[in-house]
């Protein structure tokens, strides 16, 4: 079967789902709100200018997760989608799911953000496949630490293989969209890249190969 790739925040979604559930955490008041926006800000610039150390990023991203019950967070994530994540899913992008999944592709998530955060949001899209960096569970909580590889630049195209069992047939017949030049190496790797709300340097590097650019935006 074809695969119709999505990578999530600034594609799918618009806006950034790690840094939204980092900003829900703010507004409920369980992080110290000065230095935990001025971090959470830095990563996102820091992601945008392709220099973001991943490790150090998912160190203070998935410390939370490890100092609140599950129960808890489950509750405050049903909240954080549906204030925060429901309303930046655009009707385009619902669309252009469906329109692969009719054709006879199956769509996949691959996304850096982790499982906590994304589960939820590529079950708004009717999507039961997600590739998305895995936060460490031990006797059902968190601990703060990743489990395996990070799905993050290089990271992502490692997931897919692991998932695919090897090979690269179904890459080459696959479409990937994103937004983000740190996505070079899956959509270089695939038949049909797609550029989305890209950045700068995505932008540039896609008019020159001749790569479609598309928007996709909430109303």
């Amino acid at each position: 079967m074809k695969l119709a790739l999505f990578d999530l925040d600034n594609t799918l979604l618009d806006g950034d789902s790690d840094h939204l559930w980092g900003e829900y955490l703010i507004a409920r008041g369980v992080v110290d709100a000065a230095w935990y926006r001025r971090e959470n800000d830095r990563f996102l610039s820091e992601y945008r200018d392709g220099r973001l150390d991943i490790d150090e990023f998912l160190r203070f991203a998935l410390q939370p997760l490890a100092e609140h019950p599950p129960d808890t967070l489950q509750h405050w994530r049903q909240d954080f989608i549906e204030q925060m994540i429901m309303p930046r899913i655009p009707t385009e992008s619902l669309q252009l799911v469906d329109r692969h999944r009719n054709e006879g592709e199956l769509p996949v998530i691959v996304t850096a953000t982790n499982r906590f955060v994304t589960e939820p949001i590529a079950q708004l899209f009717g999507i039961d496949h997600l590739l998305a960096t895995e936060a460490e569970m031990i006797n059902g909580e968190f601990t703060g630490q990743v489990a395996g590889t990070p799905c993050f630049r290089e990271g992502k195209l490692i997931r897919l293989r692991e998932w695919l069992g090897g090979g690269s047939g179904a890459l080459e017949a696959a479409s990937f969209y994103s937004d983000s030049s740190n996505d070079l190496p899956l959509l270089e790797a695939v038949g049909q890249p797609v550029a989305v709300n890209p950045d700068s340097t995505l932008e540039a590097i896609a008019r020159e190969r001749g790569w479609p650019i598309m928007a996709l935006r909430a109303a």
